[in-house]
């Protein structure tokens, strides 16, 4: 079912071995352009427009309102209330554990030198929506956003054809804390939060993932707001060895690929003989799935199996493909966690599915996708933050580094820069302009 690669000893991965879009359509770029000019022309009205075209709901008020969340939190039940709530718990835990401090140091010479950390006065949040339903992805972005100080954040999420947001979806932006709803989705959700209309103010920063139009909308209005990261399909790589369980191996990989048809599994093993253990599990797991179409076309069409001469070249492979997802399914997986380099989440042994990790754990689960793990991290109460720079000299602290910038500066022909120094030196002292360089 997955394409097979089999590894010599000293062979390594090449960039096309491995299924990935490499970017951005330039068709869905042009499309959300637009989109997003139609907005900014006409704000509300081509909300509304493009909500009933691609979400066929005529949406007179976008702000989801107190009676429709009772309603929701009426529809919902116990037992999910408690799940939403276990997790909210989690997640607001683990992020705590993140917020850092601003610090500040006196120098010699009087020089006060420090970094001030300040939430992100106001971010949108997408969330998908429509047929499908996202709570966990509501909890993620927005419990971040709170323990990090962020005062405003703003929802948004496709209606369904009759208007409303799904209940299970608001049920969790209720547990979060969210007040500020808009039943807005696609890349016109983006632009409303980027150049803000009458119904949704502007934001600040627009985090969370969505569809390719959502994507490439997010990347177009980069620069007028912050943005997270462009994500792309998902995808789970196992590392898997003889130890390795075949059903629990088939049962993660379809777990990935019933997301989408996009969505990319790799499977690398030293074991040679696990490939086909996995592809009898696999048809019997999928005799019970309600989504084995979906799955069998993303294993197919974005499935790898990678088989290794040992587990040195098994661990350069999953580095090399930087996956969003990386379980370990091998023996003593702790001790192989220092090896493993670019990964945007790592479950180590085979009582850790990725699920507990989209739900409940409490990391997060929004993460760097198509090999950005190379250089990008998961969701974090950082991306909700903003660093400043703080800096206080004294006279005797200036008269130290002023020669220093001063030469600096000259050299690079910056001549106001040494002089912005040499003046105040100047002036000190008591000596006229001129006479700044000699100061």
């Amino acid at each position: 079912m997955m394409r097979r690669i089999e590894l010599a000893r000293g062979q390594r991965l090449e960039a096309g071995d491995i299924p990935r879009s490499g970017g951005i359509d330039a068709e869905v770029l042009n499309v959300a352009a637009r989109i997003i000019d139609d907005v900014r022309a006409r704000g509300d009205e081509a909300l509304r427009d493009y909500t009933e075209q691609f979400d066929h709901a005529e949406i007179a008020v976008f702000a989801v309102s107190e009676e429709e969340m009772t309603e929701a939190l009426d529809l919902v039940g116990d037992d999910f209330k408690e799940a939403i709530s276990a997790a909210a718990t989690a997640i607001e835990d683990f992020h705590r554990r993140q917020v850092p401090q601003s610090w500040f140091t006196v120098e010699e010479g009087g020089i006060f030198l420090g970094q001030k950390v300040t939430p992100i006065a106001r971010v949108g949040i997408y969330v998908p929506g429509g047929r499908a339903c996202y709570p966990s992805s509501v909890l993620m972005n927005a419990i971040p956003a709170f323990v990090a100080g962020v005062e405003e954040v703003a929802m948004v999420v496709p209606p369904g054809p009759d208007g409303k947001v799904n209940a299970f979806t608001l049920a969790a932006a209720a547990e979060a804390g969210v007040t500020e709803i808009y039943k807005v989705g696609g890349a016109q959700a983006i632009a409303a939060l980027a150049i803000g209309t009458a119904s949704i103010p502007r934001v600040d920063k627009i985090t969370g993932p969505g569809n390719a139009y959502v994507t490439a909308a997010k990347k177009l209005v980069m620069g007028e707001v912050g943005i997270d990261m462009l994500a792309g399909p998902s995808e789970v790589l196992i590392l898997a060895d003889e130890t390795a369980e075949p059903a629990f191996v088939a049962i993660d990989l379809m777990a990935q690929a019933e997301h989408d048809p996009k969505a990319a599994t790799y499977l690398v093993t030293t074991d040679p003989g696990l490939p086909d253990e996995v592809d009898e599990a696999l048809e019997i797991l999928l005799e019970d799935s309600s989504r084995a179409d979906v799955i069998r076309r993303s294993l197919t069409d974005n499935g790898v199996v990678i088989i290794c001469p040992d587990a040195t070249a098994a661990i350069d492979t999953a580095n090399f493909v930087a996956p969003e997802h990386l379980e370990v399914m091998m023996a003593e997986p702790l001790e192989l966690l220092g090896s493993i380099r670019n990964a945007g989440a790592i479950f180590l042994g085979p009582w850790t599915p990725e699920s507990v990790g989209d739900y409940v754990a409490g990391p997060n689960h929004v993460l760097p996708t198509g090999g950005t793990a190379r250089f990008s991290s998961p969701l974090s109460v950082d991306d909700f933050l903003k660093k400043s720079s703080v800096l206080s000299y004294s006279l005797e602290g200036l008269e130290m580094d002023g020669p220093t910038v001063m030469t600096i500066a000259q050299a690079e022909g910056l001549e106001a820069h040494a002089r912005a120094v040499g003046l105040r030196l100047a002036m000190a002292y008591g000596l006229g302009d001129d006479d700044d360089e000699e100061a």
